[in-house]
């Protein structure tokens, strides 16, 4: 009797293994494919209200949110140049219901801010690039340059002479004029804003000669005659202003400059859940009626997988860390 005892005890040992086990696989496997999302995510935008990417953070919350059941806010958390929301999602919880949009502004800032809490080609996961959208180079009117062979022939003729603005120190609108000087080999003075607008009233006025600006911002000032457009500063032309060359057809060749809008998450966020965001954000930005949304910041949808994004921030940071160091550019 014994015997049989010590057998029964060691089969029901084994059963109870067996079902331990297959209880252990099965909640593994539920918690790889466990429904997603359960609850509000936010979608933190590092700029204030009513900018592109703000525009851009609210368009994807909305389609995310009819798309899939909760909803998604969009959490402005200005300052610092974007990186403090950046920072908020490095140390945020990696379970998908926190994610961020950044800019080509937090490429640059790789290289000029001294001390960042983070490494953008590291410390986060790439989930999708959004939008691209192109500067374009205007001039005062009274400028003599029709295109822009003429405008580098005058600044060769006028070196030191002739200035542009920008939104301030290493911003686009500053490294699209640094690229420009350093690829035609001319010497044209840097004038640093405390943003757009206060650049955009004085290039109308006549007290600089050039800046590069949105074209949603400049376009009315075009069409207006205060400005002179001369080239956009991406590699194709501009859906928004389609007659416009770009900066490589106007005979400046390497010149690239697009400022873009993409998604992230916190490192070690699954990968069922980046694969999940970046299907449904890229199924969003195909849909003919948010293009139409972009259109009004001049911005045109991307959509790429999470693999081309992380290589398109690799070689932003590292495109801009070479010229921040070779015009030796230092933040204010």
């Amino acid at each position: 009797m014994l015997a049989i005892h010590r057998k029964l005890v060691i089969v029901g040992a084994a059963a109870m293994t067996v079902v331990l086990a297959c209880g252990v696989s099965h909640a593994a496997q539920s918690g790889s494919t466990a429904p997603y999302p359960t609850k509000p995510v936010r979608l933190l935008v590092p700029f204030a209200p009513g900018g592109g990417t703000d525009i851009t953070a609210r368009s994807i919350a909305q389609g995310l949110t009819e798309r899939l059941g909760q909803q998604f806010v969009a959490d402005n958390r200005p300052g610092a140049n974007g990186t403090i929301a950046v920072d908020i999602l490095t140390k945020a919880l990696p379970d998908g219901y926190t994610i961020s949009m950044i800019s080509s502004s937090h490429s640059v800032n790789a290289s000029l801010i001294k001390g960042l809490q983070y490494d953008l080609t590291k410390d986060v996961l790439p989930i999708t690039q959004a939008t691209t959208q192109p500067y374009a180079l205007v001039v005062h009117p009274s400028v003599q340059a029709k295109s822009v062979k003429d405008l580098i022939a005058l600044a060769k003729a006028k070196p030191g002479q002739l200035n542009y603005g920008s939104s301030g120190t290493g911003g686009l609108s500053h490294l699209s004029g640094a690229l420009f000087s350093s690829l035609a080999q001319i010497d044209v003075v840097h004038v640093p804003y405390k943003g757009g607008n206060p650049a955009m009233i004085d290039v109308i006025a006549g007290q600089i000669q050039m800046l590069y600006s949105t074209i949603l911002q400049s376009q009315p000032h075009i069409k207006a005659g205060k400005l002179r457009p001369l080239a956009v500063t991406t590699a194709k032309r501009s859906r928004a202003a389609p007659d416009l060359p770009t900066m490589q057809e106007a005979g400046v060749k390497g010149y690239e400059v697009a400022g873009w809008y993409g998604v992230i998450a916190p490192p070690k966020t699954p990968q069922p859940i980046i694969v999940r965001l970046n299907k449904e954000i890229v199924e969003i930005l195909r849909l003919p009626e948010l293009a139409a949304r972009l259109a009004a910041d001049g911005s045109e949808p991307v959509g790429s997988t999470q693999q081309q994004f992380g290589e398109h921030i690799r070689s932003e940071v590292s495109k801009w860390a070479k010229l921040t160091k070779q015009m030796n550019i230092r933040m204010d």
